[in-house]
């Protein structure tokens, strides 16, 4: 009986570990094809200087259905420009030190540190140093999807906000829409068009003016 009860002990003590061996050889990894399409995209985009595009931007959430519009513009090093069509005169520049917000009409613009930004636009800055998206993202995966891949995956230091982000990609490497799911359950996508890269772009556009009687204060964008 000693034996018998011993040979118990032994394996329930070697079962967990087994267990854990198994869960751990069952997680999802990303295979060669997976690497060599988020490589496509790393080195599409670490051949940047710059970048023009138009984007429609939808949110819903909150009580709110919203669609936005206008040009974006990237600059490496670190900075950005959101400029709105719809509503006119909305912009959201980062400069490379701060993030900047404001919406015609109203009182005061924002400043944000780089450092602190979590806007929801903030997930692109990745595209304005060197590319490498399997530490941008957590979690990361990557399906087939409409036109070319969908690569998925929680941008890190977002987890407290971002449930999930969505880019899709076409066969050479371009994101031509983002969708963010947040925690809360609002959803934000971007889709981009009408792409221009590597235009002289000024150093000037990135830096905001407020208006005559605006004044800058320093907390959290707006939605």
């Amino acid at each position: 009986m000693r034996l018998a009860d011993s040979s118990l002990d032994q394996g329930a003590t070697i079962r967990p570990t087994l267990l854990l061996a198994l869960c751990l050889s069952c997680l999802p990894a990303l295979g060669q094809a997976d690497d060599a399409i988020l490589k496509r995209v790393d080195d599409h985009y670490n051949h940047l200087a710059s970048l023009q595009a138009h984007y429609s931007e939808h949110y819903t959430g909150m009580g709110m259905d919203r669609n936005e519009s206008g040009t974006l513009l990237l600059k490496k090093p670190g900075r950005m420009r959101w400029s709105y069509a719809t509503p006119v005169g909305k912009v959201f520049i980062l400069d490379g030190k701060n993030g900047w917000f404001y919406t015609p009409g109203d009182p005061q613009a924002q400043r944000v540190s780089a450092k602190q930004l979590d806007d929801l636009r903030s997930p692109l800055r990745f595209l304005l140093g060197h590319t490498q998206l399997k530490k941008e993202l957590d979690t990361i995966s990557v399906h087939p999807g409409p036109g070319g891949y969908q690569i998925a995956g929680i941008p890190k230091g977002m987890s407290q906000r971002v449930k999930l982000l969505t880019l899709d990609v076409d066969t050479k490497g371009l994101i031509v829409s983002m969708s963010l799911e947040e925690i809360d359950g609002a959803t934000t996508t971007f889709t981009f068009s009408d792409m221009h890269e590597n235009l002289p772009v000024k150093d000037g556009d990135f830096i905001f003016t407020p208006p005559s009687g605006v004044t800058v204060v320093d907390g959290l964008p707006p939605i």
